[in-house]
């Protein structure tokens, strides 16, 4: 069964990647409000069973993809008021969120690997969507980028 990631893990994670501080704390299950936009990140096993979800709100999809790339804060900033990524910035995200999958791998476990990831305003497959929402399972975070502000991001493993 996928283990469900420590924070410290994602923080450190996002620390390495991201080159620059990363503060992240338990938060509450995110689910977004009717009208809020959010990527949603689809990971399955070898044989493409969908094995966990990622559910990240517009600041944090915004911010990390921007943060790796090194575009300037403004740009993550314009990217939330638009309620879009503009497609660097998704391209960018999408790296951060494969990079993720090596946080629900363990020895002697089936691999998980990144397969779909779902940008602001493109809707997800119905299952997806579902097991976003799901309780059980999962690791609900406020992350802060240094120099580029808070997100949420959820990671929630299936089955």
């Amino acid at each position: 069964m996928t283990p469900v990631p420590a924070p410290k893990a994602v923080r450190d994670l996002l620390l390495e990647l991201l080159d620059r501080g990363v503060e992240v704390d338990v938060a509450d299950p995110y689910a977004p409000e009717p009208g809020e936009v959010s990527t949603l990140a689809v990971y399955v096993d070898d044989a493409m069973r969908t094995t966990a979800v990622a559910l990240a709100d517009i600041g944090f999809s915004a911010r990390a993809g921007a943060a790796i790339g090194l575009v300037p804060p403004g740009g993550a900033e314009v990217a939330i008021e638009e309620n879009e990524l503009s497609p660097m910035v998704a391209e960018n995200l999408y790296e951060v969120l494969n990079i993720c999958a090596s946080l629900m791998n363990a020895e002697g476990l089936p691999h998980v690997k990144l397969h779909q990831v779902y940008a602001p305003g493109v809707l997800p497959p119905a299952d997806a969507a579902a097991y976003a929402r799901s309780f059980g399972r999962r690791l609900d975070l406020a992350v802060t980028i240094a120099g580029y502000g808070a997100g949420r991001l959820s990671l929630v493993l299936v089955g």
